[in-house]
């Protein structure tokens, strides 16, 4: 019995990484049903999020709106304002990059996305904008659209929000696109958050 004990633990331990974000990934019920996922896109190791931008597309009145269409972390080494790295899963071609909104203090934490539930035969947007928590409980809330509501709360990452991957509708051609429609974050693990 001793054996497989041990054996569970190293199993354990190898599938994490020592010192390397874990995949252990935080999610919202709400997101959008159309799309495919992109690829996990992590913070540099030793890094943690501590603010985002977003790229959003503004409202096209009679055509085809899209609303959130990326969403990119901006990465910093703990307890440090310099050597800033930012990564981003599959994004929507369309909108700009909003200015980056930063945590006063602290890192990311949760977040709570809006989103806009089927409307048929009218106009699709999915995900409209993403509002975050910080370490020391401030929230933040992206420059999206107003279209929807917010979800609920995700789980909090104890130690930060290192790394995204997002759920994207391609171009549809003449027919409805929603581009961004749900995302989750990953953890960082404390290994990586005591070292640095």
């Amino acid at each position: 019995m001793a054996y497989k004990v041990s054996s569970i633990v190293l199993l354990a331990l190898f599938s994490v990484g020592f010192g390397q974000p874990n995949l252990y990934s935080i999610r919202v019920p709400n997101g959008g049903r159309w799309g495919s996922w992109g690829r996990e896109e992590m913070c540099p190791q030793g890094y943690v999020a501590t603010g985002f931008s977003l790229k959003a597309e503004s409202p096209q009145g009679p055509n085809d709106d899209t609303a959130l269409n990326g969403i990119r972390l901006h990465c910093f080494p703990y307890k440090q304002i310099y050597f800033e790295r930012t990564v981003t899963s599959t994004q929507g071609p369309h909108g700009n990059w909003s200015p980056t909104r930063m945590c006063p203090f602290g890192y990311l934490t949760s977040f709570s996305l809006r989103v806009e539930p089927s409307q048929g035969r009218g106009d699709d947007t999915a995900a409209n904008n993403i509002k975050f928590k910080c370490s020391n409980s401030h929230e933040l809330e992206g420059s999206g659209l107003i279209w929807g509501s917010y979800g609920p709360w995700s789980p909090s990452c104890q130690y930060g929000i290192c790394g995204l991957k997002t759920k994207v509708e391609g171009s549809q051609g003449k027919e409805d696109d929603t581009a961004l429609n749900d995302v989750q974050f990953f953890c960082c693990d404390c290994v990586c958050a005591n070292g640095i």
